[in-house]
């Protein structure tokens, strides 16, 4: 029984502790978990990354369709004016186009939001969901086997405490039954027979310790096997697919990016195309053209200035032209004319002008009647469609009473045949006008004889005529003519106005009589004559110095004054205007 005893203790003390190393430093729990912990950080960053780069195209396309917005032509008579010309329509194309690139933006930013931001966000829950759970499992298992350790550690101690008290218990009897000195009362009255049993159940209980402990060693070395090699291996190899499976997912979401922004690059494309071809599409010659038709006046150039022979005798035979003979040449009525002044006679009171708009050039007159016919044409036509669907309607009713009483569409037809009336009777009106401007107009076959003639003799170098002796003032760096009028030239021609009294028989009609005085503005010098044979006009001689009165708006002709009672219109561009200091400057018309 001693053999066996100390064999025991030895085989208990010679075991090897240090081969229990603690759970946590061998399955490296804590590291795992931080790494995770940390790839899922990272997946939040990235994800707020997307978010803010969606934010920023949302931004650039609202800003832009701002832009867009922003120079939209206004719904206005302007914008029709403007859509004339090439220039105009290319940029509102260019406009047009950069509203759509602003829409593909928006579409970058809602394919970031839908296919990543949305997607990222609900697999960032079932990811912390998942690594939850597997580490509660790996943590589960880590506890079952410490507290399995730990019971074992109790049966060892309780096994090696138990063959202590039995080595004790043994060597306590052997001292008492080998002792001789003793003596048999001395023995009974220690009750040698007591320690004997007392040996026995220590043995006993050692033995059972025992079994207890090698039955529970053996199951604990296989619950530690199934734990390192099963248990958590699969709690690390589930742990290492989620790690696997979210860097993946990061891959996924990083191509995604780029393709966002790539599948919208054709439509970029074409965006960008459609503002190369509006560019291409300015035609600098059609704009131009477009410009003369809108300002053509209609009136004929003047007629060639005759040459003055100064060679002859003393007595200066002038010009049919000059101003003395233009003046007592012609005729003037004795009394006021009380038909319509033409043109450009402002009456404050009549709003935009008369509705045969006779206060227009004729060439612009002709195409203002010309767009009212069309406008009127186009009603007539509305009227029309109308009374052939009404007269149908009515048909319909004579034949199947049920569906409504026919007499209900009489008084639409009536006022649609009254509205039908009226609109014939204007377009006989304003077709009247157009035919009486066409007829005043010059032929386009004359026009072009005389712009032919006019550049033949614009070629010849050794030409005579006073037209192409005249020099134009240089002009500043601004752009307005800075030649000072010659105090001289200006005496003489108010000493010649007020030597033909009858030269200042006012033209004018009650109308322009009522007006006040209008200022004098600036003063302007004739360079071609300009003989003023229509009602509201002012007869002027090349050279002859005028004062203005009124600029030109825009429709060709200046208002000017020779005196106090003597006024009327010139075409600008028979002038060279010098306005005064009160005036925006100094300003030249050709």
């Amino acid at each position: 029984m001693a053999s066996m005893t100390n064999l025991d203790l030895d085989i208990l003390r010679g075991m090897k502790r240090d081969k229990m190393l603690p759970l946590q430093k061998r399955d490296q729990f804590d590291n795992l978990e931080k790494h995770t912990q940390w790839g899922i950080e990272f997946l939040e960053r990235y994800t707020k990354f997307v978010k803010e780069r969606s934010e920023i195209e949302t931004n650039y396309a609202k800003q832009i369709r701002n832009l867009s917005k922003k120079y939209q032509p206004k719904k206005n008579s302007r914008e029709e004016e403007e859509s004339k010309y090439t220039f105009c329509r290319a940029f509102l194309t260019t406009l047009n186009e950069l509203n759509d690139y602003a829409g593909q933006h928006e579409v970058i930013a809602e394919n970031l939001t839908s296919q990543i931001i949305a997607e990222l966000s609900r697999y960032l829950q079932d990811l912390k969901t998942e690594r939850k759970s597997y580490f509660h499992d790996g943590r589960k298992a880590q506890q079952h086997i410490e507290s399995s350790w730990k019971q074992l550690e109790s049966c060892k101690r309780r096994f090696e405490r138990d063959c202590k008290e039995a080595d004790r218990a043994q060597q306590y009897f052997e001292k008492m039954d080998s002792d001789i000195n003793v003596t048999k009362a001395d023995v009974e009255k220690r009750s040698s027979l007591k320690a004997r049993q007392q040996a026995q159940v220590k043995h006993q209980m050692a033995s059972d310790s025992k079994s207890d402990y090698s039955s529970y060693l053996q199951k604990f070395n296989q619950e530690q096997n199934e734990h390192y090699y099963t248990i958590i291996p699969n709690v690390f190899q589930k742990l290492q697919d989620m790690e696997e499976k979210r860097i993946e997912r990061i891959g996924v979401c990083m191509k995604t990016f780029a393709d966002v922004d790539r599948q919208v690059l054709p439509i970029v494309g074409k965006c960008l195309d459609g503002m190369t071809s509006a560019a291409g599409s300015i035609e600098p010659k059609t704009d131009s053209k477009q410009v003369v038709e809108s300002y053509k006046s209609g009136f004929e150039p003047p007629g060639d200035v005759e040459f003055e022979d100064y060679g002859q005798a003393m007595t200066r035979t002038a010009s049919d032209t000059s101003l003395t003979n233009s003046r007592d040449g012609k005729e003037r009525p004795t009394g006021k004319s009380k038909g319509k002044l033409w043109p450009f006679i402002k009456n404050k009171n009549k709003g935009s002008g008369p509705e045969d708009f006779s206060h227009l050039p004729p060439e612009q007159r002709r195409k203002k009647l010309q767009a009212k016919l069309d406008d009127l044409n186009k009603d007539i036509q509305k009227e029309m469609d109308q009374r052939d669907a009404l007269t149908k309607m009515k048909d319909v009713y004579v034949k199947n009473p049920q569906m409504g009483d026919p007499a209900s569409v009489d008084p639409r037809l009536a006022e649609i045949a009254q509205n039908i009336e009226k609109l014939q009777f204007d377009v006989q009106k304003f077709e009247g006008w157009l035919a009486e401007v066409e007829e005043k107009m010059p032929s386009k076959s004359d026009s072009h004889r005389r712009s032919g003639l006019y550049e033949s003799q614009n070629s010849t170098a050794v030409n005579n005529n006073c037209a192409q002796d005249r020099e134009r003032p240089s002009s500043s760096p601004d752009g307005s003519y800075t030649e000072e009028q010659n105090p001289e030239t200006l005496v003489k021609a108010k000493a010649n106005a007020n030597a033909n009294p009858a030269s200042t028989t006012p033209e004018f009609d009650d109308e322009f009589d009522d007006e006040e005085t209008l200022p004098t503005i600036g003063t302007c010098k004739a360079l071609y004559p300009f003989d003023g044979h229509n009602e509201g006009t002012i007869l002027v001689a090349e050279g002859e110095l005028l004062y203005v009165i009124e600029e030109d708006k825009g429709d060709g002709w200046t208002r000017v004054r020779r005196n106090e009672d003597e006024e009327g219109y010139v075409p600008t561009s028979y002038v060279e205007v010098f306005l005064g200091t009160n005036a925006k400057g100094a300003m030249t018309y050709i």
